[in-house]
């Protein structure tokens, strides 16, 4: 489970004083405890995984921001706690290996048309199992039915 290597990260990173990694594992612990208590059960790996997967976009969406208004140094920042995060994620998919799933769905469901599209996005999605971003797997979608 996550919450527990977390502990066991946050005594490292305190025995190296690395600040950064510390902060970072201290703000996902919290957020774990957080979904804990809302859900009010221990969570399950996947639903550990959401919670990664949340702070991690807040970091991507953070670092957009940063290099809009020319704060690369808090963009930096955001950058490495992405790549904390990161360490607790499973590899993504890449395009080709979306590409070969949505051809999949598309031919089990003899998907034509653009109105499909949301099956088929559910399809990938499923399959992947949170290893694979919506919206790029919505772009694959729109390029193979768009034709």
């Amino acid at each position: 489970m996550i919450a527990s290597t977390i502990t066991q990260k946050i005594a490292e990173a305190l025995i190296k004083h690395d600040e950064v990694r510390l902060s970072t594992l201290r703000l996902l612990s919290s957020a774990l405890n957080y979904e804990k208590i809302a859900k009010q059960h221990e969570l399950s790996e996947e639903e550990e995984l959401i919670v990664v997967r949340q702070e991690a976009k807040k970091r991507k969406e953070s670092i957009e921001a940063y290099n809009r208004f020319n704060a690369k140094d808090r963009a930096q920042r955001e950058s490495q706690e992405l790549g904390i995060l990161e360490e607790f994620l499973p590899r993504e998919l890449s395009n080709k290996e979306i590409e070969k799933l949505v051809g999949k769905a598309i031919n089990k469901t003899d998907a034509q048309e653009i109105s499909d599209m949301g099956k088929i996005i559910g399809m990938v999605v499923g399959e992947a199992k949170g290893r694979a971003d919506g919206v790029k797997v919505a772009q694959i979608v729109k390029s193979k039915l768009g034709k």
